[in-house]
């Protein structure tokens, strides 16, 4: 693997702490070997040179809440019905495409099958597919009558659902067992409602204390994890109660649940996937949600509750990340960094606290706390050079054009353009 050296580049590190300085970086095999906080360069020896021509050059980000599977339709039903060659496929270019847009981890959120996230990990890992650092979920698990049952009481096809059903502690403990024996590395608990079901809103709350603490005690004899769609604030002081850490959403809140985040904030991580709700409102009108609708359905009352709820969690120092729910008619792929917007728009983040939650949080998310989300000597060398500052305008993260270059270990998934051609870009 050739050496590359990065050259006048303005270096955003990604702790958060360090303010954007002038240097070079040299990446020798799939690592960082030396960060250079000079305009002089580092000698570049044998490595191929890269004059960034003075873009920032950051960690790649790491989106929180990754559902390859979702195939950018408007319902639950039109995603789980795609057929699975297709699927698979479909899951495969998804996943080149996060890397193009600067995505090099991914924590996998659920899939629509049962092994389409961990096919396409081992694809990826394999190098058979370009992607993302990758972790894979299971299917969703859920309850009758709960997000993701999507039987019909007229077809004898129980098993056809977005979601997978349980109905009591000892089924769980058999659907999670059958997951855990196809080799995902977290499971996907549904513990409460969702404006997207009429019967079962975002604020109501359906497993049980037993349904959750089996599947608890399964994932940790196992050394695995949970992910748990939690919007009701019943719902994340459950998942709190169960020792579960990684928390989606979490729109509606109390004093004590904002206590019970804090105690744990060394642990916890939350991915509210905010910009779903600000999509049901605001841009879902083409899929026939009118606004009006959309407000009756309950989305503007979660989104002021998750806006404060949110803000109070960054005041607290509880780490909120981006990622969640892209992949809808409404929420397309590859705009996740969108959230980072969001973030400083509407909770109160600044720009370097909303890049520090793509960066040192994920690579802490991804439980490579001392290898991913900084620039710095030892890391591994996932790296973006971005034309223009991400501090001044964040948008720039979501621009094909304005990420120069995608490196993932060590390698370019994005080759940086030539000076001559880049400076046409612009111009142009």
């Amino acid at each position: 693997m050739a050496d590359t050296l990065f050259t006048n580049v303005r270096i955003l590190d990604g702790s958060g702490a360090v303010q954007p300085y002038s240097g070079s970086v040299l990446v020798s095999g799939n690592r960082i070997r030396q960060v250079g906080r000079s305009t002089a360069p580092i000698a570049p020896g044998n490595a191929t040179v890269i004059d960034g021509a003075g873009a920032t050059l950051m960690p790649g980000m790491t989106e929180a809440h990754t559902h390859f599977s979702w195939n950018d339709a408007a319902t639950l039903a039109a995603i789980q019905t795609m057929p699975l060659e297709e699927h698979v496929l479909w899951c495969a270019k998804t996943a080149g495409r996060y890397l193009q847009a600067g995505f090099t981890s991914c924590l996998g959120a659920a899939c629509a099958k049962p092994r389409l996230d961990v096919v396409t990990r081992n694809a990826i890992d394999s190098g058979q597919i370009p992607g993302p650092r990758y972790l894979a979920a299971s299917q969703e698990i859920t309850v009758p009558g709960g997000l993701g049952d999507e039987t019909l009481p007229h077809l004898p096809f129980p098993e056809f659902s977005f979601g997978v059903n349980v109905t009591g502690a000892e089924h769980m403990r058999q659907v999670v067992r059958m997951f855990l024996k196809y080799g995902v590395d977290s499971i996907k608990l549904n513990l409460s409602g969702d404006n997207f079901v009429p019967h079962a809103p975002a604020d109501t709350t359906w497993m049980t204390d037993a349904e959750v603490a089996v599947a608890a005690e399964e994932v940790k004899m196992r050394g695995k994890r949970i992910l748990v769609h939690a919007r009701s604030c019943a719902s994340v002081k459950q998942a709190l109660r169960h020792g579960i850490d990684l928390i989606y959403h979490a729109s509606f809140s109390d004093e004590e649940m904002l206590d019970m985040l804090e105690a744990r904030r060394d642990r916890v991580f939350v991915a509210p996937g905010i910009a779903i709700l600000y999509a049901m409102l605001n841009e879902a009108e083409p899929w026939g949600i009118t606004r009006a609708q959309a407000t009756q359905m309950g989305y503007q009352i979660e989104w002021d509750a998750a806006i404060e709820t949110l803000s109070k969690m960054h005041k607290r120092g509880i780490r909120v990340l981006p990622g969640g729910d892209y992949g809808f008619a409404f929420t397309p792929h590859c705009q996740n960094a969108r959230d980072l917007e969001f973030f400083v728009k509407y909770l109160g983040m600044t720009p370097m606290e909303a890049i520090r939650s793509a960066t040192l949080y994920g690579g802490q998310i991804m439980m490579r706390p001392h290898e991913l989300g900084l620039v710095k000597e030892g890391y591994l060398a996932d790296l973006l050079l971005i034309d223009g500052d991400p501090l001044a305008n964040l948008a720039i993260l979501r621009d094909p054009k304005r990420i120069l270059a995608v490196m993932k270990d060590g390698q370019f998934a994005k080759a940086p353009p030539l000076a001559g051609q880049r400076q046409w870009e612009r111009a142009a």
